[in-house]
């Protein structure tokens, strides 16, 4: 019986633990059935657990029961087995009719095999409806409608357990560094801002609602006011947004708050921290401090404020060099952008040279190649040195697809004239050498341009300049290739305004410190919301927001000038935010915190090709859990007990 093989014989190795120092021991594996081969006479069986994998042998000469019941074993059936350590040593090859060594390089157990003298069957599995392997091509829906099996897979399972010591790795630096770890409710009150809310109906309180908490903000604010210092959670947050490949409607984040500390005390927590986990990870000594960069200065030259710093390709904004050459520079269309108060920017695409290109991804394209090419001979194609006159066009494509009117562009000869360039037909020969001035363009060189409203040209020039990154090598499609460029970027400003609403919003939220200098302008005489700057910022690696957080407000007088700018009175600030502003008056420290996103993190630590890779069960971009089947439909009883009444769309 199964319960008398595990309580008699305990396991005593993973199947991914034993080496050549074990041979000629005795030992008890359990797992799963990875495959089975049948060479006449001798059974060989790959066994997994989430370790690893160990090749057993079944020798009718050692045991003819355990070598009759391997004669059943099939794919993911559940066994333990006892045995001996024995080395793989020199084999004969029939192939090669000559002896060859039986290592196999590519498992950490590859000098070892174990010769079965007993065998128990705990679980007898039905043909899984994929194959558990890396390089399954099962769609993802199949695979997450069947998640506990497609968890099997190794690349998931180290995955999680790389999470799993990122969460150990946590704990221990805020642990050491004098942090407690304290709770925060998920059901809360709903207060406007932020995110949209999951909402939660109150049986015992009628026609109420509780709010799934998007972040433990406000909390975690009260922690400081009642005097705990130090605060961190790894928290789990909802969010009822559309989602994409970074986002989850439930997802975790390591949670900071601190009193006492300015924005660089912050830093350097949060670089610890990281330092810690890349040590932890893989081994590496991330240097410190990050570097820092200005909002302003994100926008201008990366269209956003998470730049990808693996790579060149900055953009230059040539506001100021199309007005001073004025409706006469001869480029009419930039002109009337710069009347319109609109963005005109240009990026230069060198040639790439020998040795720019990511290592990964030459690798990744050659193994490709010969995949796709089995002759030995077949050449693989050298990598991009620029973009063709088909990247250029694929390319000009893809920014209309964004919006865009198209891509003009200029090609700078050898002899300095510019080709492909019928937008500047009639530009000022001046204007032209401005503008390779500013640009920094050399011949051979293409500069691309993009002008019209502000928010759409830094979008468009901002993926432009990873799209082309990629096309040309420079970065892998997803994953890092070694290269992790940490940076923070500071200082934004605190509102933005609303062109629909024609009113100013918290860029943040409303508890985000304005910067001192920037004080005058919350005031009546010398009022300009667009001049406040605040202590906020984000860190950023690789072209992704890995954290954002701010100094917060703890002066009830400032923060009353701040509701004022967004339009709040005394008594919708009350009704919103009274608790928090109650806690305000009495005794506030200063304070300031962060919250990083786990799951970012993991997916960006593990170079996993999606976030679903580094959360167990995930939701699909409809949010819905095709395992399980939520969200489900409840019954008009459950409705009636919680005072409300469902009314779907009607089905076309």
């Amino acid at each position: 019986m199964a319960t008398e093989f595990i309580s008699k014989v305990k396991r005593t190795h993973s199947c991914g633990a034993l080496r050549s120092s074990d041979i000629g021991k005795q030992i008890v594996l359990f797992g799963w059935v990875q495959n089975r081969r049948d060479h006449g006479g001798l059974i060989f069986i790959d066994l997994r657990d989430r370790e690893g994998l160990t090749q057993i042998v079944f020798d009718p000469g050692i045991s003819k029961d355990a070598h009759g019941k391997a004669e059943l074993l099939r794919s993911e059936w559940v066994i333990g087995i006892r045995g001996e350590v024995r080395s793989r040593g020199m084999q004969w090859s029939k192939k090669d009719n000559k002896e060859v060594s039986g290592t196999n390089t590519k498992l950490a157990t590859g000098e070892i095999e174990v010769y079965v003298s007993e065998v128990e069957v705990f679980n007898r599995a039905e043909t899984p409806p994929f194959e558990i392997s890396e390089h399954v091509t099962t769609s993802e829906e199949k695979r997450l409608e069947h998640r506990f099996l497609d968890l099997r897979r190794p690349h998931l399972q180290k995955t999680l357990i790389t999470r799993s010591k990122m969460n150990a790795a946590t704990r221990a630096y805020f642990h050491t560094h004098g942090f407690l770890e304290l709770e925060t409710p998920f059901m809360g009150r709903y207060t406007p801002g932020g995110a949209r809310n999951f909402l939660v109906p109150s049986r015992l309180n009628a026609g109420k609602f509780y709010a799934l908490a998007e972040s433990p903000q406000l909390y975690k604010q009260l922690f400081m006011v009642a005097g705990f210092d130090r605060y961190f959670q790894i928290v789990k947050c909802f969010r009822d947004e559309d989602l994409r490949l970074d986002r989850q409607p439930e997802f975790t984040q390591i949670d900071v708050e601190m009193s006492f500390v300015s924005q660089e005390d912050i830093f350097e927590t949060i670089e610890g921290l990281l330092k810690a986990l890349w040590k932890e990870v893989h081994g590496l000594d991330i240097p410190t401090p990050f570097p820092r960069m200005n909002f302003d200065e994100s926008m201008a030259k990366y269209g956003n404020d998470k730049p990808d710093l693996r790579f060149g390709m900055p953009h230059v904004v040539l506001n100021d060099l199309i007005a001073k050459f004025g409706a006469e520079g001869g480029v009419g269309p930039m002109w009337e952008t710069l009347q319109a108060k609109g963005l005109i920017k240009a990026m230069v695409v060198s040639p790439v040279t020998a040795g720019q290109h990511d290592p990964t991804v030459v690798k990744a394209k050659e193994e490709a190649f010969r995949l796709a090419n089995p002759n030995p001979n077949a050449k693989v194609p050298p990598p991009p040195h620029e973009l063709s006159r088909k990247d250029i066009d694929e390319t000009e494509a893809w920014v209309k697809g964004m919006g865009a009117g198209g891509l003009a562009r200029a090609k700078i000869a050898e002899n300095g004239d510019w080709t492909q360039a019928p937008l500047f037909k009639t530009a000022k020969p001046e204007l032209k050498q401005a503008i390779i001035e500013a640009t920094g363009a050399k011949p051979g060189d293409l500069i691309l341009f993009q002008f019209g409203s502000t928010a759409k040209v830094h979008t468009i020039m901002a993926n432009l300049r990873v799209y082309l990154a990629k096309k040309l090598w420079l970065i892998p499609e997803y994953g890092s290739g070694g290269k992790w460029n940490f940076l923070w970027v500071v200082n934004p400003p605190l509102f933005e305004y609303d062109e629909e609403t024609k009113t100013w919003a918290a860029a943040h939220h409303a508890f985000t410190r304005p910067m001192d200098e920037c004080l005058k302008y919350l005031e009546p005489e010398t009022f300009d919301p667009e001049k406040v700057y605040c202590y906020r910022y984000d860190v950023v690696l690789n072209g992704f927001e890995i954290g954002g957080g701010s100094i917060r407000l703890h002066d009830p007088v400032v923060q009353a000038k701040v509701f004022r700018a967004l339009g709040i009175s005394d008594e919708d600030a009350r009704s919103k935010f009274g608790f928090l502003l109650d806690a305000l008056k009495f005794g506030a420290p200063p304070h300031g915190g962060i919250a990083l996103g786990m799951d970012r993190l993991a997916f960006l630590i593990t170079g996993t090709e999606s976030l679903r890779d580094v959360i167990p069960f995930p939701k699909t971009q409809k949010g819905t859990d095709l395992m399980t089947g939520a969200p489900g439909e409840v019954d008009e009883r459950q409705l009636k007990e919680l005072y409300v009444k469902s009314t779907p769309p009607a089905k076309p």
